[in-house]
């Protein structure tokens, strides 16, 4: 009997493989227990399966049916794994012993809800045998076998293993089928040209069944155990389950929930699709990346590069099953060993993100329904009437011509040129949106877009090899096929075009999922294996070409069953080349659709929200998954984009948004105005207030951005990564860090003036005034009247900051203040990183400074690193430093005594400095 188990070092059909490269242990032919089945247990166990199925039958008259064989009633409910996850099918006794599965029936659910697997597989369900495993220079190639047909159609009988030690945190294991070439995801990852001396993780095998036991060796935890499940490896169905060593596993992009999944049966779906932000749905984006917290306080990640559409099925063993229709299964598992490192690691493979211009970090306003160029430019002289920080204004499709790319509305939007003059001359941005979706209906030599595209062959195809032609906002329409080079030159000339007209400063790339308002085409989708799988993921709709088009749809690379989930990196990809030569500096692109990489290329904004208080709520964890997978950039509507928001909840969203790292206004047509200027004057102002305060943080957020760009830091950041040791951070989504230092606690109720936070232990200092709050980890509550946001500087930190202005331009030419929070032992420290804001590759071609601080007993020192130019036009004005706890007697400033300001709330203040920020200097107090 074959038997999935838990493995250890000792037990003889396991295959160790560590770092000393020693040769494979031959196949042993120990009888090993159920994986999940301690030695003692075992009896209990099945007692206890066996009298709970025996209570449900005196209780359900019977309607369990027949007592299952008792391989079936030694597993447990809780690893009970799948053996028939088809979605609308009533799996039955003689359908799921077809299988050679166990049936054993469970209560009726609430509908909608998921439950215990009536139908799973028997401990010894036939897998793939590891027959031969040979050492290779980075590690192991290995052959595996399958001698029993599983029930998905093709089953691929012989596949390899193989198996690459590429650095010590790092391991890739890949597998694919031995003899056919499979389809993979085009994504340029690192090669390595050398093995791992000394990995943090130990690797083992189970030969038969074959399975992957991965444990860390600080402390023998196993990361992963796949012999809980049979590996299945079909053309169109590729299956593979691992026990967890925690129930607190994030990331699984894209969904709307909190932050940490839930693990009570619980699938989560990864498909593309356009939908309004909902729980349990498939969203935007697809991020086949989770990340978990070991007991302890250690972390690891898995990334499974694999773009087909899947689903990751969780449940509360812990255990989580992968099942994927297309590809190869190809892991990347990063061993951390802090939450942190796991995030770099992950970049490190998929690639850190793009350094954003300062003037992206300022605040961004939009609505669609302004309805004309005129009544977008009130806005923005209103909002520089009220002295309301803005940088950038949008448009939605409103000002497109029918609704088509590349146009605009020569009647409403005549007076767009002028705007976008006038902006610039204030020293702010346009970014307009653009879809992929280009008309199909204008009289020939009439739009050039769609009659380029058709000559030049550069859309999707139907299988008979015409344009497969949608439905979207201008109506019928073809879709552009970023897979294929020529049409990124075509997508180039198109926006050089346009540009000549509108010299707009970044891009809004929206509905590219690719969104279709039609289910695959005018012509619906050809029957086959591609749109009608063998099995389909539990996506919405229940179709791979609900609200999109067909999977059989042809493009340059690949079939779009292939590519559906890479659509949007692909426009992303694109639009950044694209904004590079004509502008020749940093791009500004957000995205709706992402993938792995994304970062590179551009931002997200969390879609089409409504302006609910839950929808801010569920915003928190949006924005953190997304800094989890390698996008830092990223922001919710505030206010809400559909809906009509109130003054209370806008105030508060708008509070909440000015910490979002991308922070944008953005509204729907026929609703009322939610900009600032739209409110009281008492909303107004609170308003007006928070964004000074985020513009006044621009050098600090600007700093984590450089971070973010230059090792993969994150930039909003959740609790648990900077104190991975408290098991009450691992939870926590309604307040979140910027870096190391900043804590922001917002309200996320109505009607109330004052809000709960966790503060983690150790001293924090209220950033407004500099009072100190001494927290051993606990829950406080803390005023919060409705002008009010809490925030709160970590002791040992140094926040660069700026006297706001109403742009990033004008904020930039203002002095520096540095605010310092002293540790308990008096100690600080912190960086700056400062360059022109938008050129490209300053920090690679050395064109910038990077400044840091530090305190130590009593002195605090500003030491230049790197110098340029730039900082030559900046002084540091002003040093508040929280948390002195003796009035000083004197400051001397390079030695030189200087004037200074003391309260009792042990703040020191110190003013006129004037010293230029490309000079070190000391100050210090006696």
């Amino acid at each position: 009997m074959k038997s999935y188990q838990k493995l250890t070092t000792t037990q003889p059909a396991a295959c160790q493989v560590e770092e000393e490269g020693a040769a494979p242990m031959p196949p042993g032919h120990g009888k090993l227990a159920p994986w999940w089945v301690g030695s003692g247990l075992l009896v209990a166990a099945v007692l206890l399966s066996t009298i709970t199925v025996w209570v449900l039958r005196q209780v359900s008259g019977g309607w369990l049916g027949p007592t299952p064989p008792p391989k079936c009633l030694l597993v447990p409910e809780s690893h009970r794994f799948d053996c028939y996850p088809e979605r609308h099918v009533v799996v039955t006794q003689e359908l799921c012993e077809s299988r050679g599965c166990c049936f054993i029936q469970s209560p009726p659910l609430a509908e909608g809800k998921q439950g215990v697997p009536w139908c799973f597989y028997p401990p010894d369900f036939p897998s793939y045998t590891l027959e031969s495993l040979n050492q290779t220079a980075l590690g192991m190639v290995g052959l595996l076998v399958r001698r029993e047909k599983a029930y998905y159609p093709r089953d691929i009988e012989r596949l390899r293993l193989d198996v690459e030690f590429e650095t010590d945190t790092r391991l890739h294991i890949k597998i694919t089928d031995a003899a056919n070439p499979r389809y993979e995801v085009p994504l340029d990852v690192p090669r390595v040209m050398k093995r791992a001396e000394n990995p943090i993780y130990s690797l083992n095998f189970s030969w038969d069944p074959f399975g992957v036991l991965l444990q860390r060796k600080a402390t023998g935890t196993v990361l992963l155990n796949t012999t809980v499940a049979p590996l299945i490896f079909a053309d169109q169905f590729l299956q593979i389950s691992t026990s967890l060593p925690s129930k607190f596993l994030y990331g699984l992009g894209e969904h709307r929930g909190s932050l940490v999944h839930s693990l009570d049966w619980n699938t989560l779906t990864l498909w593309a699709r356009d939908v309004s932000p909902t729980e349990s749905f498939n969203l935007y984006g697809a991020h086949p990346f989770y990340l978990l917290m070991e007991e302890g306080g250690n972390a690891h990640g898995v990334f499974l590069l694999n773009s087909n559409a899947m689903e990751v099925a969780l449940q509360p063993a812990p255990g989580l099953t992968w099942r994927t229709i297309g590809g190869v299964l190809d892991f990347y598992i990063f061993l951390g060993p802090d939450p942190n490192m796991v995030i770099q690691q992950y970049q490190q493979v998929i690639g850190f993100p793009a350094m954003p211009p300062i003037w992206a970090l300022g605040f961004h306003l939009c609505r669609w329904g302004y309805g004309s160029s005129n009544e977008t430019w009130q806005t923005v002289r209103a909002m520089r009437n009220y002295q309301i920080p803005q940088d950038t204004q949008w448009n939605d499709i409103d000002y497109m011509d029918g609704y088509r790319d590349f146009t605009l509305d020569s009647q409403n939007f005549a007076s767009l040129p002028s705007l976008v003059e006038d902006l610039h001359k204030h020293g702010q941005r346009y970014v307009m949106i653009l879809d992929p979706g280009i008309s199909s209906t204008s009289p020939r030599g009439s739009y050039w877009p769609f009659d380029e595209g058709l000559r030049r062959g550069l859309f999707l195809n139907t299988t008979q090899g015409q344009p497969l032609i949608g439905q979207v906002w201008p109506g019928f329409t073809a879709f552009a096929d970023f897979s294929n080079p020529d049409t990124h030159q075509w997508w180039l000339e198109n926006l050089q075009h346009f540009y000549a007209h509108v010299p707009f400063d970044g891009l809004w790339i929206d509905m590219n999922e690719p969104s279709n308002f039609m289910d695959g085409s005018e012509d619906g989708c050809p029957p086959g294996d591609f749109d009608s799988p063998p099995y389909t993921p539990a996506v919405l709709g229940d179709s791979l070409s609900a609200k999109t088009v067909c999977a059989s749809a042809k493009q340059k690379v690949s079939v779009h069953y292939n590519l559906h989930n890479l659509y949007g990196l692909m426009e992303a990809k694109a639009s950044a080349s694209a904004l590079i030569k004509i502008r020749g500096k940093r791009p500004f692109i957000i995205s709706r659709s992402t993938f792995p990489s994304q970062g590179r290329y551009s931002g997200h904004w969390l879609g089409d929200n409504r302006s609910q208080w839950k929808d801010m709520s569920y915003s928190i964890p949006g924005l953190l998954s997304f800094s989890l997978f390698g996008i830092p950039l990223v922001g919710a509507d505030i206010c809400g984009f559909s809906g009509s928001t109130s003054e209370e909840l806008c105030t508060r969203w708008m509070q909440l948004g000015a910490f979002y790292p991308f922070a944008r206004n953005h509204n729907t047509q026929n609703e009322k105005a939610q900009d600032p200027t739209a409110f009281s004057p008492a909303a107004r102002t609170a308003m007006k207030d928070v964004l000074l305060t985020r513009y006044s943080l621009l050098p600090f957020l600007y700093t984590l951005f450089h971070r973010a760009h230059l090792q993969g830091d994150t930039v909003a950041r959740p609790l648990f990564f900077e104190f991975p040791g408290d098991v009450a951070t691992w939870e926590l989504d309604r307040q979140f860090l910027w870096g190391q230092s900043l804590l922001v606690t917002p309200v996320l109720e109505p009607g109330v003036d004052s809000v709960t936070g966790y503060i983690p232990q150790g001293t924090w200092y209220d950033f407004y005034t500099g009072s100190s709050v001494n927290s051993s980890g606990e829950m406080l509550k803390m005023s919060a009247p409705l002008e009010h946001l809490n925030l709160h500087i970590r002791e040992g930190s140094i926040l660069p900051t700026q006297k706001p202005g109403t742009t990033t331009e004008m904020t930039r030419g203002n002095p520096l203040r540095l605010i310092v929070a002293l540790s308990s032992h008096g100690a600080a420290w912190g960086d700056l990183f400062w360059d022109d804001g938008e050129s490209l590759d300053t920090f690679e071609k050395g064109n910038y400074s990077y400044v840091m601080f530090n305190v130590t007993q009593n002195i605090f020192t500003s030491t230049v690193l790197h110098a340029s130019p730039e900082a030559t036009k900046v002084t540091i004005g002003t040093l508040s430093i929280f948390g002195v706890q003796k009035p000083p007697s004197k400051v001397l400033l390079n030695g030189q005594e200087k004037p200074f300001s003391y309260l009792d709330n042990q703040v020191l203040t110190v003013s006129d400095l004037g010293m230029s920020l490309s000079q070190g200097f000391s100050l210090q107090w006696l």
